[in-house]
């Protein structure tokens, strides 16, 4: 009987291997790719380059020591001050609803379970002016919550620094769930479960297993909810009252800076918000590249 690894047919070996002759995915000529590689480049570079190349040119209009000069003002200190707050508190809420929320859906199966996933992506799909209204309603001084915190334990909600927290929280926690949600349920549950048979407790489990396996996917979904936490606007110039030095964050003084005149001063602080966006770009970059490495280790271990 011959060997089938050398037989040969057609002056070709037969290898153990089936190796399938790659075909490239589309039929376009070359011309036509570099055409639409160079549109898709021009309305890149019109809507997305073209804006935030003039908010550097305008913030340095004045030269580097004007632009400097808004950092020294105490409104654009108390912004950021109040951004950085805010950002820290929303964050680490929206990582512990996100990764509960993630581990419910992913190994569990109970009714109702879509509708919940429905619900994380409700902040997507309303407005966040509306979010910013609904929070009026609820815990405002003259609803029951917010009088009766106000009146008995002297907590301002709304025009208040709990009001702009409350309400950045509500637009940024789908992030972390949805970037954990699909991952988690690629992997299943063969590790805990390999693990809670070795002798591993629910804790262990979770910190030595699950949580390693979803890294990357974590903090990538941390970057995205830490970007939109800043960048908040519309919830927060509802909800804020836009009191100069104590609700006012960084989005909201660039408008008041804007809307006074001071021009420099906007596109200065907007600079900043720029930049911390093109370093959340970078970071975004390598850790897709490192979320993909992820995905891959994950199919070949399935």
């Amino acid at each position: 009987m011959s060997d089938l690894a050398t037989h040969p047919i057609a002056g070709r070996s037969v290898g153990t291997t089936f190796r399938p002759v790659q075909t490239p995915p589309t039929t376009e000529s070359r011309t036509v790719q570099y055409v639409l590689v160079a549109l898709v480049v021009a309305v890149l570079s019109l809507f997305l380059l073209l804006p935030l190349a003039t908010v550097f040119a305008q913030a340095f209009r004045l030269g580097i020591g004007e632009y400097l000069n808004t950092f020294r003002s105490p409104e654009a200190l108390a912004a950021i001050r109040l951004t950085l707050l805010v950002a820290a508190i929303a964050v680490p809420c929206n990582l512990i609803f996100g990764i509960a929320a993630a581990w419910t859906i992913a190994k569990y199966r109970f009714p109702g379970r879509t509708f919940l996933v429905s619900l994380i992506d409700l902040p997507f799909s309303i407005s966040p002016l509306v979010a910013g209204l609904v929070y009026i309603l609820l815990l405002g001084t003259n609803s029951v919550i917010g009088g009766f915190l106000l009146e008995n334990f002297e907590i301002r909600i709304i025009f208040a620094v709990p009001g702009i927290v409350l309400a950045t929280i509500l637009v940024t926690f789908p992030f972390i769930a949805r970037e954990l949600i699909p991952l988690m349920e690629d992997q299943g549950t063969g590790d805990e479960e390999a693990a809670l048979s070795l002798g591993a407790n629910g804790w262990q489990t979770f910190f030595f297993v699950t949580l390693p396996n979803v890294k990357w996917a974590l903090l990538y979904g941390v970057l995205l909810c830490n970007a939109r936490a800043m960048g908040e606007f519309g919830a927060v110039a509802v909800i804020s009252g836009r009191l100069r030095g104590q609700t006012v964050t960084m989005p909201l003084q660039v408008e008041l800076f804007y809307n006074e005149y001071a021009s420099v001063a906007a596109f200065s602080l907007a600079s900043l918000l720029a930049a911390l966006a093109l370093v959340t770009l970078v970071i975004k970059s390598w850790l897709e590249w490192r979320y993909a490495d992820q995905i891959a280790a994950a199919g070949r271990g399935h």
